[in-house]
């Protein structure tokens, strides 16, 4: 026989609920406390429970309703807010908070609103604190931080006991922050300020959070500065947001300065703050630094996570750094970190854009062995690397596997094999992928696609398949705009077929394309490349009739035609036309003017022009400089070159190899060897590596001048890989020192790897 079973008072029915409602996920056996309580209400609640369950009284209900509110079930909560009603038990304070708190999660907030300013007088209630601060969360959420900020107006005017308080004015602050309302958020804080109402730490963590991802750094730091003036410290998460905030934004000095901050205060940042200043060092190529800090701090105790690995990842395969980025890979599966999908992407990618597809491969490889399933981003970089290396029958297999899997193909891939079928001349197979594309939804490539790829077989020299593409176009029933036509006809240009490329004119003309600017700057251009500079005349006098104004490429352009056959008049002419008509005239112009002047013999006409742009104080660039300065040389004005290139640096410009080379040539041609010398020694202190042209350009001239251990030094700089010997100076070597040879007996002074000149006597 069962005994029966002892009544539960109500006291301990609503201590074991609340306690219940309270259990956290971590706690043993229980995984959702508020649902728990729910339950075990609705059970003991049942007719056939019997009368030895306590009756419900207000505070179980208050208990239930905010169970209800945890549990994400707010709608129950309400219906158990009628319950009450019903049952005509005393409406509390609590009761009718938490009746506010269900119609907010249950997104009824206008409800709430009502409630609250009007009903809770009905119910025997008044509002308070609590009950202002709950409609003011919930309004915020709702996105409707304008018509919270309205309510909290209303607390501050009506005053009393529900003056807004600290946790009013951040909550409202902080919904303005979600909605992008940063201004709106800036100034409810200064007015918090203003009433008398200090922020708490929240409060100042929302501001520099919000001001962080702004981007607006400096804003931040004076927020952060008004924090500790007024006492309020800022705790890990101040600092992880400024530091954040700092990396996004590039700026990783500050960034380092705010992390060694955060530690003397002794705050122990989080993996987060790590992994934000990782990233920063990596996008400033500074891998391996993020790599030490990585290792300092998992020494220190700091578990990193698998997105900690990532960034490490990015960085090292970003710089190229493979040896680097595997070894990053096996610490993470020695740490017990395995792989995810996004880690082999990485390390695939990596490989793939530099054309490593066996390494690529073999990562793919292991990723099927650890059983994580390739997505899209791993098939589209594999098929994409194999498409650029012209590997198309397997970038084909892996397409056909790819969708047998299941992963639908998108724009990515198509793209990739329409662009490697092109170029590897199969349009046929690129016009049926079109067509495969269209069949799937996916919007077929677009003319920008096309102009791109037609650019780069140009640019390659391919003209003939760069048609064929344009005619593919054209087939798939496009109409090519000017972009796709100015790129072909300056293919042919590139190649000298002008016919061919004013027959692409005439065509786009035919289909009612407009040509432009660019593309009669691209005409012009090609005749006077081909030294067909009246034809190029001929072209740009067109321009005015066709209502195409010439810009300052046009100008540019046929000026450089002019001076380069010789035409110096009218250069000239065509510089002072292009004055006159109110053309923009740029550096390059006055490049062209004046390296055209001192090319035609004009040097002193040259110096003159260059002498009056400076006292109207244009500002030049260093080519220009560096043309000046042979030019001053070359009609012996040697004192004015060298006031030139010794006020380089006041003028704002840096020295380039092309400036040390004119001086060095210039000097030794003058005889001034030490000079010469002391200039070298300029560049190289500077960090300017000398080119291998100009190296062999100063032996020769020293050997010419027969300053053979002169020569000597300069021979020693030559390694035989970035720098190597021409023809022409081995040449003049064999002829210098073979036993005709005038410095036969001087070859001793020569470094001992360049006696071997003894052989051939």
């Amino acid at each position: 026989m069962f005994r029966q079973a002892t009544p539960v008072p109500d006291r301990s029915l609503n201590g074991f609920l609340a306690a219940l409602a309270r259990a956290t996920s971590s706690t043993a056996c229980i995984t959702d406390g508020p649902a728990l309580a729910l339950a075990l209400f609705n059970r003991v609640c049942r007719e056939e429970a019997g009368p030895q369950v306590a009756v419900p009284t207000v505070c179980t209900y208050n208990i239930l309703m905010d169970c209800c509110c945890r549990a994400r079930r707010p709608v129950l909560g309400l219906a158990l807010f009628g319950c009450i009603l019903r049952t005509g038990l005393k409406i509390e304070q609590i009761t009718a908070n938490t009746l506010l708190k269900c119609l907010c999660y249950a997104k009824r907030t206008d409800e709430a609103v009502n409630v609250l300013l009007h009903r809770m007088s009905e119910l025997g209630c008044v509002p308070n604190a609590i009950s202002y601060s709950i409609v003011l969360k919930g309004l915020c959420e709702d996105s409707m931080s304008q018509r919270a900020l309205d309510l909290l107006q209303m607390m501050a005017k009506e005053g009393g006991g529900c003056s807004p308080d600290v946790v009013a004015y951040s909550t409202v602050i902080h919904g303005f922050f979600k909605e992008g309302e940063t201004g709106k958020a800036c100034n409810l804080f200064h007015e918090m300020m203003q009433q008398g109402v200090e922020p708490d730490v929240w409060t100042y963590n929302s501001v520099v959070d919000a001001l962080c991802k702004a981007r607006a750094m400096d804003k931040a730091e004076l927020v952060l500065r008004q924090m500790v003036a007024d006492g309020a410290q800022p705790n890990a998460v101040t600092y992880t947001c400024m530091i954040n905030g700092y990396a996004t934004s590039g700026r990783l000095k500050e960034a380092a300065k705010m992390f060694r901050e955060m530690k003397s205060r002794g705050l122990i940042p989080n993996i987060f703050t790590c992994n934000s200043l990782m990233t920063c060092l990596c996008k400033h190529g500074r891998s391996k630094e993020a790599a030490e800090f990585f290792y300092s701090m998992t020494a220190k105790g700091h578990k990193p996570d698998i997105v900690s690995y990532r960034i490490l990842l990015h960085g090292y395969a970003t710089e190229g750094c493979f040896p680097d980025m595997i070894d990053v890979f096996n610490s993470m599966e020695n740490n017990g970190i395995a792989a995810d999908c996004h880690v082999f992407n990485i390390l695939i990618d990596a490989y793939a854009k530099r054309g490593m597809m066996d390494e690529a491969m073999l990562i793919s490889s292991k990723m099927q062995e650890r059983r994580v399933n390739p997505d899209i981003v791993t098939y589209s970089s594999i098929i994409a690397g194999l498409s650029r290396l012209g590997r198309l029958t397997e970038a084909m297999e892996k397409f056909n596997q790819m969708i047998a899997l299941g992963v639908q193909p998108d724009k990515v891939v198509y793209h990739a094999l329409i662009r490697g079928f092109c170029i590897d001349g199969d349009l046929a197979k690129a016009k049926q992928l079109v067509s495969e594309m269209m069949n799937r939804g996916i919007p077929r490539p677009n003319i920008s696609f096309f102009s791109s790829l037609i650019k780069s077989l140009c640019q390659e020299g391919r003209v003939m398949d760069a048609h064929d593409i344009f005619d593919l176009v054209i087939d798939m029933g496009e109409r090519p705009d000017d972009i796709l036509f100015n790129s072909l006809i300056d293919g042919y240009c590139l190649v000298r077929k002008m016919d061919k490329a004013l027959k692409v004119l005439d065509v786009m003309e035919s289909v009612g394309v407009e040509p432009d600017v660019i593309t009669y700057n691209t005409l012009v251009n090609g005749y006077c490349r081909n030294g067909r500079i009246d034809d190029g005349l001929t072209l740009f006098r067109e321009m005015p009739r066709k209502r195409i104004k010439p810009d300052t490429i046009s100008y540019c352009v046929i000026m450089d035609g002019l001076f380069r056959s010789g035409r110096t008049v009218s250069g000239r002419e065509m510089f002072h036309e292009m004055i006159e008509s109110g053309t923009t005239v740029s550096i390059s112009t006055y490049n062209i003017i004046l390296g055209g002047l001192c090319r035609n013999n004009c040097a002193d006409e040259a110096i003159a022009l260059f002498q009056k742009l400076g006292s109207l104080n244009v500002k030049f660039s260093i080519a220009i400089v560096n043309t000046m300065i042979n030019a001053m040389y070359r009609v012996g004005r040697r004192e004015e070159a060298k006031e030139l290139f010794a006020g380089i640096s006041a003028s704002g410009l840096v020295p380039n190899e092309s400036t040390y080379g004119v001086m060095i040539m210039n000097l030794l041609k003058d005889g001034a060897v030490e000079d010469a010398n002391n200039v070298f020694s300029s560049m190289d202190k500077s960090g300017i590596v000398p080119s291998s042209r100009l190296l062999n350009d100063i032996i020769r001239m020293l050997l010419e001048k027969g300053e053979i251990a002169k020569a000597g030094n300069y021979l020693s700089k030559v390694d035989g890989k970035s720098i190597s010997l021409e023809a022409s100076t081995t040449s003049l070597m064999l002829s210098l020192f073979s036993r005709e040879g005038k410095y036969r007996e001087d070859m001793k002074l020569l470094p001992a790897k360049y006696q071997f000149f003894d052989g051939f006597c």
